[in-house]
């Protein structure tokens, strides 16, 4: 009987973990965002890694340095330090610490609410759901 309620703790641990992890990875990282135009579909910016980096979850850009980044936006309000963009057909958000800018392809910047799908997993063309 010990080894059966042993077993049940056990996995009830495991499933508070995961879903913990799966809460975290789809937490809404800011409640605003910049870009260039209201759908977000314009790249800002150019720029250049000045660093490696590598992000704790699957919304994350990872990239090495001297790799080129094409900004589409950039959080705001509450969390100004993440900046989302793609590089080849990666997308996700890194820190605008670990840039520096190359070339600034808009003028104005608009602010926009995020939604909750920003801040999905994007994995060949379809949304991971966690």
């Amino acid at each position: 009987m010990s080894g059966i309620l042993d077993q049940r703790i056990l996995l009830f641990l495991f499933s508070a973990i995961s879903l913990s992890a799966s809460v975290q990875s789809t937490k809404v990282l800011s409640e605003w965002k910049k870009c260039g135009d209201p759908e977000c579909e314009k790249a800002m910016s150019r720029v250049q890694a000045t660093t490696d980096y590598l992000g704790p979850d699957c919304r994350y850009l990872n990239f090495k340095t001297g790799e080129e980044i094409m900004v589409y936006s950039k959080l705001s309000r509450e969390n100004e330090n993440l900046w989302a963009g793609s590089k080849g057909k990666d997308f996700g958000y890194f820190p605008k610490d670990a840039v520096k800018i190359e070339e600034i392809l808009i003028g104005e910047e608009v602010e926009v609410l995020t939604k909750e799908t920003d801040f999905l997993c994007l994995h060949e063309d379809k949304y991971t759901f966690e």
